[in-house]
């Protein structure tokens, strides 16, 4: 259990929350393709708002979504799966709706509806991993989180190239993107809600090996060289596991999502002078590759511990950024096609980064703190995606040195500090007479085979 060697499609969707979830994913990725690129556009065009306004209202959005984390973290350590997964998309069909009834120059509903829009975004990444958490362990739950990446991006692509497609029609077509956006999001919450999955927070944070599922594969002795350094030595009980290093380490890693969608761009356009048509195939090749990649390179690196691929990934993503200050000297002509080919680098990192650091939080967190150990994930992770454009920016200012030594160092920096965080090791059991024994074989096979300390389709899994 420890090693997933095997892509098998089925038992990935079983393990992602079955068939009907999957759906939802895929129908609310592709609602969220359709607007979220062009929200700024539907201010400024529809609503005719200024720029300046329009950016401070969807930022507003964003923090406030990140403020609101911890009462969603209280919320899952209380049960909340898929009912959580469900309202995080009913929030934002209200966000859409103030959209679609905001007369044009109203700045206060399009303030409202990007502050429902942005509790949602910001809520649904921890809600979706403390679903998937619960109805899977070990490897295949970091496959399975792996494979709801691959499929969001893939609504995400699909849904921007559509919207991109009908932009021609002007306004009207922005509303009508506006509409299908909330209706995808109604019908991907309804699916979500019909999963009917729940955590048992009495089971979860018993001391018994009915909890065992989440922690037993990641402490037995057999996979200890695989997975014993990522696990907390409460994962069944106690207080939740300390993360600091993770999470300031994770502000700086996630800069690397929004390299393609900033970085690259202004390289290439300011200072190589080449064409847009460059950036747009550098965003395109990272979709395709996390879509196509993301499983697969997951799998390949569950053979090491989730910490180690998760140091790994800091180098990789150091590398590339060097890749991207030399291939910027080569300056016009030359300088873009480096700079392209020096993004599939940068983009494997993401993936090892993405297939490695939810996986190493729901591995830490012992299973009555989950909820609450994601949301602190989700709040280095937002802080990081708000702040990078301006550092990025700001660097950039000072020239290719400035932006891509500064983003090697601080990435480097933050590998070495992942790396030499060890987790305490995993705790002795108490046997029923009062003795201590270590978790064996045995004590895994068992607790595959039992209960996960959750309900699915209101129905209690037999022991």
């Amino acid at each position: 259990m420890a090693t997933t060697t095997k892509i098998r499609p089925r038992a990935l969707v079983r393990a992602s929350g079955g068939p009907r979830y999957a759906v939802a994913l895929a129908v609310d990725a592709l609602g969220t393709g359709l607007l979220r690129p062009f929200l700024l556009l539907y201010g400024v065009t529809v609503l005719r708002l200024s720029a300046p306004v329009t950016g401070v209202a969807m930022t507003t959005g964003v923090v406030v979504g990140l403020v609101c984390m911890p009462a969603v973290g209280r919320w899952l350590d209380r049960g909340a799966r898929s009912a959580a997964v469900a309202a995080s998309m009913l929030v934002r069909v209200l966000g859409v709706a103030l959209l679609l009834a905001a007369p044009a120059g109203h700045v206060t509903l399009f303030a409202t509806a990007a502050l429902f829009l942005g509790i949602g975004n910001q809520a649904w990444p921890a809600a979706h991993a403390a679903l998937v958490a619960t109805v899977s362990h070990g490897r295949e739950r970091d496959a399975a989180l792996a494979g709801g990446r691959a499929l969001r991006n893939a609504g995400l692509g699909v849904g921007a190239l559509l919207a991109t497609a009908s932009l021609a029609g002007g306004t009207s077509a922005l509303r009508a993107l506006a509409a299908v956006t909330g209706l995808a999001y109604l019908a991907a919450a309804a699916l979500a809600w019909s999963v009917r999955l729940r955590a048992h927070p009495a089971a979860a944070s018993a001391p018994a090996p009915d909890a065992a599922p989440d922690a037993a594969p990641d402490t037995a002795p057999d996979t200890a060289p695989d997975t014993a350094p990522d696990t907390a030595p409460d994962a069944v009980g106690g207080p939740a596991p300390r993360m600091r290093v993770m999470l300031a380490a994770n502000v700086v890693y996630i800069f690397c999502l929004n390299v393609p969608e900033v970085a690259l761009p202004l390289i290439l356009v300011t200072r190589l002078h080449a064409s847009p048509v460059w950036p747009a195939a550098v965003f395109v090749a990272n979709t395709v590759l996390v879509v196509t990649l993301q499983v697969p390179v997951t799998v390949l690196m569950s053979r090491f511990s989730r910490r180690a691929v998760l140091a790994l990934a800091g180098v990789v993503l150091a590398a590339s950024y060097l890749g991207f200050l030399a291939a910027t000297a080569l300056g016009p002509g030359w300088g873009a096609p480096a700079v392209a080919a020096v993004s599939v680098v940068c983009t494997v990192g993401e993936i090892v980064y993405a297939g490695s650091a939810t996986a190493l939080v729901t591995a830490l967190a012992p299973a009555r703190l989950l909820g609450r150990a994601l949301a602190r994930f989700q709040l280095s992770t937002g802080f990081g995606l708000a702040v990078s454009p301006a550092v990025i920016t700001a660097l950039a200012a000072h020239g290719p040195i400035a932006l891509w030594g500064g983003l090697a160092g601080a990435t480097l920096l933050s590998a070495s500090a992942v790396a030499g965080r060890r987790a305490p090791t995993a705790p002795s059991l108490i046997n029923v007479n009062g003795t201590q024994s270590q978790p064996d074989g045995q004590l895994v096979r068992t607790a595959l085979r039992g209960e996960s300390g959750c309900a699915l389709d209101g129905r209690t899994p037999r022991s």
